[in-house]
């Protein structure tokens, strides 16, 4: 009987359990639906849909090795899916859809909807455990909840993968080839403009590329990692991130790459390898969290006393902060890296959602948002809970009192200056000591840089501002007093 695979954030043939499962009960055609509404509903990026579209053409290429055609079909939002993917099953006589599970609220809606159309088709509608290392629901504590301290998770963790490690799927063999034509990959999607190829080049697409990445981490950098990743001017971290967010690459190849490394240990041994393996299982954790705690994926704080926080309608400052022109170089230089590669190095996601959030005292959804509609490894958990830790609104956050000082994070983090000299040539010049804080001591006035282009002023005073951020959280109505 034929099997439908329909393929979304998880764009390779290798390491793939809803392919390996479709291909062994039957032969296989697949399937990506077109969702352009949906994509922009969830602030997806133009240059994540360049890339998905890219994967996508390299990933038909992998499955033709197969003699698997891949269709492409339409659905503008997601509660179109049930309807295409049913037309779709019945043209191809099909018996069963394969998909990998993803979480979220609008992604689990999608796919009950889904099953249910199929089933009154006659079509089987299984899922697969894919995304993740654990199915969620399986990593609980002992009074049956989900995880809200990462360190607990982790130990959870531990103990699982010490009695058994999650196994690499194999490449399934290639199928007797169908009567079936596989349908073209388009270049773009409307209303997603396509990035520069300079954005292009930095990403490559295809899961070769994606393996090969992850081999030279593993070769080169994995055994310093521990002490390389905090700094954005050094090749310290895998660049992996658009390529696991878009299922290019998986978890588990991630972390038999790691323990292959390390004598197959994560908890001991190279700290490197067992830094990068605890960075797998946070992005594990935050996941859980999205099915754990649905609120946090419809745009609610996990803490819901921290709703009430007085945040600031500052557009002016919002809008600086946007384009890189808040006057604190490390800011803008992380900024202008996201606008420029679509990417930016964690540690500098950190203090920039920090400086939004804190000193600025804006609303951590705004910089959510933005950073969604341009990062290439856009994620939804992964996002949200990188923004809630840093605004101090979400699970296990960062205390409200621990404010990063980005003046401080840029002199220990990027000491000499090679990061902010890359990302603002006009401050190029600069000494090491002066670059991170441009007018110290300027009492207000510009023209510090002789002839060439002034920089701005910084936009908010750090200790008052942070002064600020301290009231505000300490005024707010205790979880209890909420009960």
């Amino acid at each position: 009987m034929l099997q439908l695979m329909w393929f979304r954030t998880d764009l390779r043939v290798t390491d793939n359990s809803a392919l390996a499962a479709a291909m062994q009960a039957g032969p296989t055609v697949a399937v990506f639906l077109l969702s352009p509404a949906q994509w922009r509903q969830h602030d997806d990026a133009p240059s994540k849909v360049d890339f998905w579209l890219r994967n996508l053409a390299e990933l038909r290429l992998e499955l033709q090795r197969l003699n698997v055609p891949l269709l492409i079909r339409e659905a503008d939002r997601w509660s179109a899916a049930p309807e295409a993917l049913g037309k779709l099953a019945q043209e191809l006589e099909a018996s069963a859809v394969h998909a990998n599970e993803e979480y979220g609220v609008n992604e689990a809606r999608r796919d009950r909807d889904v099953a249910a159309a199929l089933d009154e088709l006659g079509v089987h509608f299984h899922s697969h455990l894919d995304r993740l290392l654990f199915k969620p629901g399986s990593v609980l504590t002992r009074t049956g909840t989900y995880f809200k301290v990462y360190s607990q998770f982790r130990g959870v963790c531990y103990q699982r993968l010490h009695s058994a490690l999650p196994p690499l799927v194999a490449l399934p063999k290639a199928q007797t080839k169908l009567n079936i034509d596989a349908d073209q990959v388009p270049d773009s999607v409307a209303g997603f403009e396509t990035p520069s190829q300079a954005l292009r080049d930095t990403w490559p697409a295809g899961e070769q590329v994606a393996r090969e990445r992850l081999q030279r981490f593993a070769d080169e950098w994995i055994e310093d990692y521990h002490d390389n990743r905090d700094f954005p001017a050094r090749p310290g971290t895998s660049q992996l991130s658009a390529y696991l967010a878009a299922g290019v690459v998986s978890p588990r190849q991630c972390l038999h790459t790691a323990l292959n490394n390390n004598q197959g240990e994560f908890e001991s041994g190279n700290q490197g390898a067992v830094t990068w393996v605890n960075e797998l299982i946070w992005r594990e954790f935050y996941h859980h969290i999205l099915v754990g705690y649905p609120r946090v994926s419809m745009h609610r704080a996990f803490r819901p006393e921290t709703e009430a926080l007085p945040w600031r309608d500052a557009g002016k400052d919002l809008q600086a902060w946007q384009e890189g022109r808040t006057g604190i170089p490390i800011i803008d230089a992380a900024i202008r890296q996201l606008l420029e590669t679509g990417w930016m190095h964690n540690r500098l996601r950190m203090v920039v959602a920090m400086f939004l959030t804190k000193n600025l005292l804006i609303d951590w959804r705004e910089g959510e948002r933005f950073f969604m509609r341009h990062l290439i490894d856009g994620d939804l958990a992964a996002n949200n809970g990188g923004w809630q830790w840093s605004a101090s609104t979400g699970t296990d956050s960062v205390p409200y009192f621990r404010i990063f000082n980005p003046v401080s994070q840029s002199q220990r983090f990027d000491p000499d200056g090679r990061f902010i000299r890359h990302w603002l040539p006009e401050l190029a010049k600069l000494s090491d000591k002066a670059i991170h804080d441009p007018h110290a001591g300027s009492k207000g006035q510009k023209g510090l840089f002789g002839s060439g282009p002034d920089y701005p002023l910084p936009i908010v005073d750090l200790r008052a501002s942070r002064q600020r951020a301290l009231d505000a959280f300490k005024n707010l109505p205790s979880a209890s007093e909420l009960a």
